[in-house]
């Protein structure tokens, strides 16, 4: 019976060491975690903090197209073309909030005191008509008169005909190839005569829109047959 009570005790206390050990070992498993999370997040903000810096930290007649190709995301463009307009000596430039930024990057007042405002695109491929809808809709938000889209890409076709029918400029990469040529060479002027040169128009004088004989647009046949088929029933 002595006996048995001691193989208990003793069975008791290694269980009591073991369980002893396991928490020892899951405590250093939950530092070590920590210390690596801790880590993690030190090099993500320093990376940030970098990103950030390079968005600023740079000489803006050291960039060229292909630099601007390179670049992570939109928002790094956007900071281009926003210090690019202030170095252009416009006034009233800011940048937009860009989470609700209701369409335009950019707002600056150019030499004949208009308020444009300015969608940037850094694409690879071709830029849609969204693009022109959603600059050409915040403007009354702005309360701007004028509208530009500013593009690394070219634009497809039918966002040339909607652009041109709402007025709404559009710099395609030629139109920033050539602004950032005459950038570097302190061509101040070359760059906004570009910038502030008026749009293709491609629409209609208010007589002819206003006219009875009124140009047909281009119709869904099919669904015109439809209904005229369901309602003759």
């Amino acid at each position: 019976m002595v006996q048995f009570i001691r193989n208990g005790y003793c069975l008791g206390k290694s269980v009591t060491g073991v369980l002893s050990l396991l928490m020892l070992l899951f405590a250093l498993f939950l530092l070590i975690i920590s210390v690596l999370f801790f880590k993690y997040r030190v090099s993500r903000n320093s990376g940030k903090k970098q990103s950030q810096s390079f968005l600023l930290d740079y000489d803006l007649k050291n960039v060229s197209i292909t630099d601007i190709d390179r670049m992570e995301d939109g928002s790094e463009f956007e900071m281009y073309l926003y210090r690019l307009f202030l170095e252009l000596g416009y006034q009233g430039v800011y940048k937009t909030v860009g989470a609700r930024d209701f369409g335009a990057d950019i707002v600056f007042t150019d030499r004949e005191g208009i308020r444009n405002v300015v969608q940037a695109k850094r694409y690879t491929d071709s830029v849609g008509i969204s693009a022109v809808q959603e600059v050409f809709s915040c403007m009354r938000y702005y309360k701007a008169k004028k509208a530009i889209v500013i593009a690394s890409a070219k634009f497809t076709e039918p966002c040339e005909t909607l652009a041109g029918i709402n007025h709404v400029k559009l710099l395609d990469r030629d139109d920033l190839i050539c602004m950032i040529e005459a950038f570097k060479k302190d061509d101040i002027q070359a760059v906004k005569d570009r910038i502030e040169a008026e749009p293709r128009m491609i629409l209609e004088s208010w007589n002819e829109v206003h006219s009875p004989l009124l140009k047909e647009v281009k119709k869904d046949y099919k669904a015109e047959k439809y209904v005229k088929e369901v309602m003759g029933k």
